[in-house]
């Protein structure tokens, strides 16, 4: 079959999975033909996305939220209004959506939760079948636990859940754990969807701790612990555009630019890990027996729901700043139990082969049947 592909590049791991995904398709005799991907004037799209992807990419006006003066917090008030005023910016990539669908003709669409996608399907109704993928539809299983408080926040993250999967065949919810599927709801729990490279790492501990973070302003943060921490090695990644690729604050502190095999060579040597908290990253940590610190991006409840589910499957601890000394604490007491993640994750390739399969089938009323063949589904 042919698959198209619609992906969010505020974040890196949408990236990252579309990038597993589609080895994961061509491995089994399928074809990307084409990517479009969303883009905004506060971040670029990595290097690593344009030579890995290995089809045509079309980048499109998209959503994407403000921060605040410090680069740190998410103003989710500020992000409505600032999108909305650039509505017809937005009209005018669901256009050249509809454009590219009509020249490339796929049997399939895939959207990694960018909300042109779904309102291309709202807007055309192509008779396309459309999946989409993302750890965020998890949170319509009723299993799922939510952060206390934050109704608001959870009420938008709902909607916004909504908008990026109208008119969907099927919702891909990403998960830390094999979870019984909630077919009523077409939603269908499917392992994370690490790259090739995080899978075939050989782990050790050089004793140093490796980072991410999502918003450039809490480098302000890091920069300050270890003004009263220099004998601790430290390597975060950010992709601030206007940096070298290396940063040197100091001889024991370097701030790198988003580079995917220099981040996975500092994942699998690293002693402990620092994230804001974003699913890809914190999977890839798991994956690789990593201890982690998550600190949610302030005003970002999605991150928040994110930390917390990773906790309670036993990734690591919560803080509300890069509080480092909490995570070398926490270090020589964290369990590492992989083996049953991993073996969940091992499993992608059979889920998704298998699920995206199902297109060939009229008769969508059986797939309940079909999905016997899965353990999460018994």
């Amino acid at each position: 079959m042919r698959f198209l592909f619609i992906v969010q590049g505020e974040g890196r791991g949408h990236m990252t999975q579309a990038i597993s995904l589609q080895n994961i398709l061509c491995k089994n005799g399928h074809k990307l033909s084409k990517v479009i991907i969303g883009k905004s004037s506060r971040r670029e799209i990595p290097d690593f996305f344009y030579k890995k992807i290995h089809c045509k990419i079309e980048s499109i006006d998209s959503p994407n939220f403000v921060v605040g003066k410090h680069n740190k917090k998410i103003q989710i008030l500020k992000s409505i209004f600032y999108n909305i005023y650039y509505l017809r910016r937005y009209l005018s990539s669901i256009r050249k959506i509809n454009r590219i669908v009509k020249i490339e003709k796929p049997d399939v669409i895939i959207n990694f939760y960018d909300i042109l996608g779904g309102l291309f399907y709202l807007f055309y109704n192509p008779k396309i079948p459309f999946y989409c993928i993302g750890h965020q539809y998890l949170i319509s299983h009723p299993e799922f636990i939510f952060p206390k408080g934050h109704k608001i926040d959870k009420f938008l993250l709902q909607l916004n859940n909504r908008i990026t999967s109208f008119r969907a065949n099927w919702l891909l919810a990403l998960s830390f754990r094999e979870i019984k599927n909630q077919l009523h709801k077409k939603l269908f729990v499917a392992p994370p969807l690490l790259r090739k490279e995080i899978l075939e790492q050989n782990t050790k501990n050089e004793n140093f701790i490796h980072g991410y973070i999502l918003n450039n302003g809490y480098a302000n943060e890091i920069c300050d612990w270890h003004k009263q921490n220099r004998n601790v090695k430290a390597h975060f990644f950010w992709d601030k555009k206007t940096r070298k690729q290396t940063t040197s604050v100091h001889n024991n502190l370097s701030f790198h630019k988003i580079d995917d095999q220099k981040f996975i060579d500092y994942m699998r040597r690293c002693s402990g890990f620092a994230t804001t908290a974003g699913f890809e990253s914190i999977c890839e940590a798991m994956y690789l027996g990593k201890p982690i610190l998550m600190i949610p991006t302030a005003g970002h409840y999605e991150q928040k729901c994110n930390a917390l589910d990773a906790k309670i499957n036993g990734a690591g601890i919560i803080s509300n700043t890069f509080d480092l000394d909490k995570l070398i604490a926490y270090i020589p007491i964290h369990k590492n139990n992989t083996s049953e993640f991993k073996h969940w994750v091992n499993q992608s390739e059979f889920y998704f082969n298998y699920i995206l399969s199902l297109n060939n089938r009229k008769d969508y009323d059986h797939f309940s049947i079909h999905c016997d063949y899965l353990p999460n589904t018994r």
